[in-house]
Parts: structure tokens; C-alpha cells; sequence
């Protein structure tokens, strides 16, 4: 079992996307948008180093915001707001 990393205050949703292989934390943060409301923020937790090219790259092309992206002991901490939808 994973270590359960601490959700920063305002986060909304956490994807849970470590194990998956490109593009799989893209795809579940798709998912994951579907549902939440407008200003929401959601984190994304992926161990796959494309992740961090990919998701904000898919982010700028649908309008949603990138808030930032962080790597702690090899887990990336993509944080997003959705924007718009």
C-alpha cells in the first residue's frame, strides 16, 4: 500500500494516478474534471515523468488552469483549477 500524501487546504479532489503509464493520469484527471465544479481544485499524484509535459500541455489546450507542478521523492503533485465547464 502507497503512502497517502498530506492534500493541501482547497483541494477538492486528489487523482490518484501512481502505477499508471502515460496517458494514464491525463486520462483519469479527464475524468476527474467531468465532475467537479467550476473554481475547484484538484490534485493529481503521478509517478510518470511525462505527466509533467503532458498534463499541462492538455490543460492549456482545453482552458483549464495549471497551478503548478511539483515532484516530492519521485511523485509529481500536479495541482489544477478547473476553469471553465
Amino acid at each position: 500500500m502507497q503512502d497517502e500524501p498530506p492534500v493541501p487546504d482547497g483541494v477538492a479532489v486528489v487523482v490518484d494516478a501512481r502505477g499508471s503509464h502515460c496517458p494514464g493520469a491525463l486520462m483519469e484527471l479527464i475524468v476527474a474534471l467531468k465532475h467537479a465544479r467550476r473554481g475547484e481544485f484538484l490534485l493529481v499524484l503521478a509517478d510518470d515523468p511525462g505527466s509533467a509535459r503532458e498534463i499541462p500541455e492538455w490543460l492549456a489546450k482545453v482552458g483549464q488552469r495549471h497551478v503548478s507542478t511539483r515532484s516530492e521523492q519521485g511523485v509529481l503533485h500536479i495541482m489544477v483549477e478547473k476553469t471553465r465547464g
